[in-house]
């Protein structure tokens, strides 16, 4: 007997702490709070989509093109979304990757972020820059659920690859990618403090294309 793994969907996880210090997250961590309260267009957009909480998806969500300190941050992220791509196996021959939106998100305990996707986008993902202990997991939904019409429910102890959701844990420091058809939530948690990270989107562009050529995409993170 044969039993292949077809079609698998692939999540990156890891760590930025090597190309960027501790002065270099606090700084972020400052900025990022500073935008928060003086972003009044993200303010009221958030009041009516981001209920509870501020993201700057509304307001600045190309924050590489406008800050050294988020332009540093993709610089670091860059080789990471690239090693992602080439695990995926993708022909980039005459292309490039481009981070195209950049936007951050403060999430105070009980805000959610409901399922969603990125379209127009090849990989999305998103930097934890303060996670409390606690704070609110990534959650992943099996993207052939819909068509799993007469299945069972699967067993309590069923390993993750194979389970109709996934959570992943937030970690300070962390950069976790995953390709943006894959849709994903946050959902709300009890915690003290607030919850910040940073979402992007990448394209293949062609190679003589800029940062920021692209659309802007209808969906946040």
């Amino acid at each position: 007997m044969a039993i292949k793994a077809l079609f698998p969907t692939l999540v990156y996880r890891a760590p930025l702490r090597g190309n960027l210090s501790r002065v270099f997250d606090q700084n972020l961590a400052d900025e990022c709070q500073s935008l928060a309260l003086s972003d009044v267009a993200g303010q009221r957009w958030s009041e009516k989509h981001y209920l509870g909480g501020y993201t700057s998806y509304g307001s600045l969500d190309r924050l590489h093109l406008v800050s050294s300190l988020f332009d540093k941050l993709r610089r670091a992220i860059d080789p990471h979304v690239l090693r992602f791509a080439r695990a995926l196996h993708y022909d980039l021959s005459g292309r490039q990757l481009v981070m195209t939106d950049c936007w951050l998100n403060v999430m105070p305990a009980g805000v959610v972020h409901s399922l969603h996707l990125h379209p127009s986008s090849f990989i999305s993902g998103t930097y934890y820059v303060v996670v409390p202990k606690g704070a609110g997991f990534l959650k992943f939904e099996d993207p052939r659920l819909a068509s799993l019409m007469a299945a069972p429910p699967r067993r309590v102890d069923a390993p993750k690859a194979v389970r109709a959701f996934v959570d992943l844990p937030a970690q300070a420091g962390d950069v976790v990618l995953f390709e943006s058809w894959l849709r994903h939530e946050v959902p709300p948690a009890r915690y003290q403090g607030e919850r910040v990270s940073i979402s992007f989107n990448y394209a293949w562009l062609p190679a003589s294309a800029k940062a920021g050529e692209k659309r802007k995409s209808d969906a946040r993170r």
